[in-house]
């Protein structure tokens, strides 16, 4: 496999063969948490607009969405997956926007198949891949409302290389745990805890927790994320 990272939303513009687009603060581990707790479906959109416009096509849909890492007015949840709350989106179509990772979701248009990339299901996005074994993967780290490189995701891109290659990295779990001072030293600052609540980080960081994938598809509604 000829493997390359790239990056941000220009990165996922370039990205072809597999891609994965990676965003571990939160959208990719989010929406595995999302189907974890029992959600029917999800769907990445990229606008508010669209987002919004969903509710007439479904009115029981649930509406997550952020920006500025902050929740949309008018949503049901944000980004975070600590404030999920089970009985609300079980059974239910999500419809998910956020700053980075569902902005490359629809910005990946010369990929052939989009997967989401997490710490949350590395393991068995390496696993997917390997069997699929296909030309080209593109790992495109989103960053920081996918304008700015985030260690996270860096972090994230080189784990799933080496998953693929086969090469150890027997540091993982401690590199993990010093994003806490470092990407994701936002969840430990007091007075953002009503936007990043601390828990989300540690959700976001348990690795390999999840064996499924979620795969990107289009249906004549849209875009859909379908756990495989």
């Amino acid at each position: 496999m000829n493997i390359e990272i790239f990056h941000l939303i220009e990165g996922a513009k370039q990205a072809d063969g597999l891609a994965v687009i990676i965003d571990v603060f939160r959208a990719f581990s989010m929406e595995c948490w999302l189907y974890s707790l029992g959600a029917k479906e999800i769907r990445p959109v990229g606008s508010v607009e669209e987002t919004f416009a969903w509710k007439q096509k479904d009115p029981d849909c649930i509406l997550v969405g952020e920006r500025h890492g902050r929740r949309i007015d008018g949503c049901d949840l944000g980004n975070s997956p600590s404030s999920i709350d089970p009985d609300l989106i079980r059974g239910k179509r999500i419809i998910h926007t956020t700053s980075a990772g569902t902005q490359g979701i629809v910005n990946a248009v010369h990929a052939e198949e989009i997967v989401t990339g997490s710490f949350v299901n590395a393991k068995a996005i390496a696993d997917y891949i390997r069997k699929k074994c296909p030309d080209k993967v593109s790992l495109v780290c989103m960053g920081k409302e996918g304008l700015a490189q985030a260690e996270e995701d860096e972090l994230c891109a080189v784990y799933l290389k080496a998953l693929l290659i086969g090469e150890e990295m027997p540091d993982i779990d401690n590199r993990l745990k010093t994003l806490r001072t470092g990407g994701g030293k936002h969840f430990f600052d007091p007075s953002l805890r009503e936007v990043f609540p601390e828990k989300d980080f540690w959700m976001c960081i348990d690795r390999d927790r999840f064996d499924f994938v979620l795969q990107v598809r289009r249906d004549r509604d849209g875009l859909i994320s379908v756990p495989v």
